[in-house]
């Protein structure tokens, strides 16, 4: 699970930065693209962090 999230949030990096450049889906506005990189960034670096902490066993 964590290394999808991982994955999922660098491949809605890459998306992102297509659209952003009007390389992928040009008729989008750019701002859906600078969402997509935020929400992928916060999904690869955050929320694996945050999943270890509330799976971690208890002691």
């Amino acid at each position: 699970m964590i290394n999808g999230t991982r994955i999922l949030g660098v491949a809605c990096v890459v998306v992102g930065m297509l659209m952003a450049s009007n390389r992928l889906f040009a008729s989008t506005p750019d701002w859906i693209g600078y969402v997509l990189i935020v929400n992928g960034l916060i999904d690869a670096f955050l929320l694996p962090a945050i999943m270890v902490r509330k799976w971690r066993t208890p002691k």
